[in-house]
């Protein structure tokens, strides 16, 4: 029998605080650190103060791999005077989102009003092939580990799949990257801020044919902490929070340059927030690779199969994104942040802070409507939240 629909926010969901570090090679922090430090931030840009937090939920991935530390709710918990109970939430890359997720599922049934998420992350104390191994956790280790795979090779499979579907070309595809690291020399945060050209994404190291060095995201250290509240006003209110899944594999889905768990959990955020395409302004999306970035706004519905490569043409000139595009759209900013590509990717903090990044983008331009795309694997998961700005 088929799935009953996901039920819709059963009441007013506000961001009231959030906080930071920055990503990149933080050697100096331990993951403690990091949670703390992001926690700080979020709690002192609230309205409440640490003693209101009723419940804390933390994304975290890898930390029993790279930091030897198993149980992070309780280092979680510990940060705040009174010790709230605190849960742990792990969906690959996806985590922040799946977190957050859960932390409105907690808002809306009444066992929370002030709820803390965290996403951290603590990668660059081991070695680039211990990462590697350990990031395939998030693949099917019995179909695809055993072919050598990891997760470059997994999208540059995928890369070379869509280039020979829509005719796709290598120095087409470094536009996305160039763009996204452009838009992270404006981001303090960010964990590379100098700009990159598209010849440059084309002459880098190869990866995993075709993917080229500058098309992955890199290996980072961060955390994101944000506040949700049922009880306080904030700037902005979730208006849709939804999540999906999809075939771990790859080998067990019918297409591999299309992600199903993106579209669906697309369809039920905008039916949820009552609004459509048309409505977002602000999309921060999953750019692990640069082929990633184009599926996610095809299957997010900005542009058909094989056009979103256009939208990253007019980024690069400096027009409207959608200029061209069927005129089916107004101007959207993507990525804006710089993404993944350019911010870095410490894997569960980046769900949060993509929520984080769209509040801001919200507050500066003035828009209403922004929306956060966070996948884990190879999009066999899937998370989205939509952000309406009500200052």
């Amino acid at each position: 029998m088929p799935c009953p629909s996901p039920r819709d926010m059963q009441s007013d969901i506000h961001l009231i605080g959030s906080g930071q570090t920055r990503f990149g090679e933080l050697w100096d922090k331990g993951i403690r650190d990091l949670m703390e430090e992001a926690t700080d931030a979020a709690i002192n840009s609230s309205p409440c103060t640490a003693l209101d937090i009723d419940m804390v939920i933390v994304s975290n991935m890898l930390a029993e791999v790279t930091n030897g530390q198993a149980h992070l709710a309780a280092i979680a918990s510990s940060l705040l005077p009174h010790h709230p109970p605190a849960i742990r939430v792990e969906s690959a890359c996806g985590s922040g989102a799946f977190a957050l997720h859960t932390a409105c599922a907690m808002l809306e049934s009444g066992r929370a009003r002030n709820v803390l998420v965290i996403g951290v992350e603590k990668m660059t104390d081991v070695s680039v092939d211990t990462v590697a191994s350990a990031l395939m956790g998030a693949a099917d280790s019995e179909q695809e580990r055993p072919a050598g795979l990891t997760f470059p090779g997994i999208f540059g499979l995928i890369t070379q799949r869509y280039m020979h579907e829509y005719g796709l070309t290598r120095d087409e595809l470094s536009l996305v990257s160039a763009v996204h690291h452009r838009n992270a020399c404006e981001n303090p945060f960010a964990q590379f801020r100098l700009p990159v050209t598209p010849d440059a994404v084309t002459k880098s190291a190869m990866v995993s044919n075709p993917l080229r060095l500058l098309d992955c995201s890199p290996i980072s250290d961060g955390a994101a902490a944000c506040i949700l509240s049922t009880e306080h006003a904030g700037a902005a209110r979730l208006v849709a929070s939804q999540i999906a899944s999809d075939s771990l594999s790859i080998v067990d889905r019918p297409t591999i340059t299309s992600f199903s768990a993106t579209k669906d959990a697309a369809e039920r955020a905008l039916a949820e927030a009552e609004i459509t395409l048309k409505d977002v302004r602000i999309l921060e999306t999953h750019d692990c690779f640069s082929t990633a970035a184009l599926i996610n706004l095809e299957d997010l519905g900005f542009c058909d199969p094989g056009e979103a490569i256009g939208i990253y043409h007019n980024l690069w000139r400096g027009g409207s994104p959608l200029d061209g595009a069927r005129g089916r759209l107004p101007a959207l900013g993507v990525n804006l942040s710089g993404g993944l590509k350019g911010c870095g990717h410490p894997v569960a903090a980046t769900g949060i802070k993509q929520l984080i990044d769209v509040s801001k983008q919200l507050q500066k331009t003035g828009d209403r409507y922004g929306l956060a795309h966070n996948f884990g694997g190879a999009a066999a998961t899937c998370g989205i939240h939509i952000l309406e700005s009500i200052s």
